[in-house]
């Protein structure tokens, strides 16, 4: 992946997703939270614009830019919709068995062989995730933390596959794009962070 990270989506839209595509929308970037169904969709949006609204009312965040952020964000109940995305953020249930499902679903819609799939977790390991598609290599793990627009830190979680190229993309979207401080943690459960 040699182009700026511009197009992310994001698989889940709970309290992780939501903060994690709140976070990309506030940097600037297209974003596409995909949902189960509409009304998770919706869900999604209203966590968000809640979020939002929040930093605004604390003096974190002026209407404008929050209004803006708002506006990068599209919410559908289409996994489809992600199919140009150069990065892919898994933020659903912690359950192997769901996230492998959504892993291999994406291998199969996502255009660019290039694109990073990404996956939240900080208990199932990357790898395992990785081989449930064909382009292990472009696998890693982005651990956010809760609160997301708040906590600066994110764990990048290479596995033996993800190429270096993958890592140093990724890594440059934390710092460079996001803002956030990465933390390299290796592909065992709990990472660095949740290990302490």
């Amino acid at each position: 992946m040699s182009a700026r990270i511009a197009r992310v989506g994001v698989v889940g839209g709970g309290q992780m997703g939501a903060g994690i595509a709140e976070v990309c929308a506030r940097a600037g970037v297209h974003t596409i939270v995909c949902e189960a169904d509409a009304t998770a969709a919706d869900r999604a949006r209203e966590r968000v614009a809640v979020s939002l609204e929040r930093a605004v009312q604390r003096g974190k965040l002026d209407r404008l830019t929050a209004e803006d952020a708002l506006g990068r964000l599209v919410f559908t109940g289409d996994l489809d919709a992600l199919a140009d995305r150069q990065l892919v953020v898994e933020a659903v249930v912690e359950n192997a068995e769901a996230k492998t499902e959504v892993f291999t679903a994406l291998d199969k819609l996502v255009e660019d062989p290039g694109a990073i799939l990404a996956t939240n977790t900080s208990a199932i390991p990357v790898m395992r995730l990785g081989m449930a598609t064909h382009r292990a290599d472009h696998v890693l793990g982005l651990h956010f933390f809760n609160p997301v627009p708040v906590l600066p830190l994110v764990e990048v979680v290479p596995s033996l596959h993800t190429a270096p190229a993958t890592v140093a993309a990724a890594e440059e979207f934390v710092t460079s794009v996001l803002g956030k401080t990465v933390v390299r943690s290796q592909d065992r459960s709990g990472f660095v962070v949740n290990a302490l």
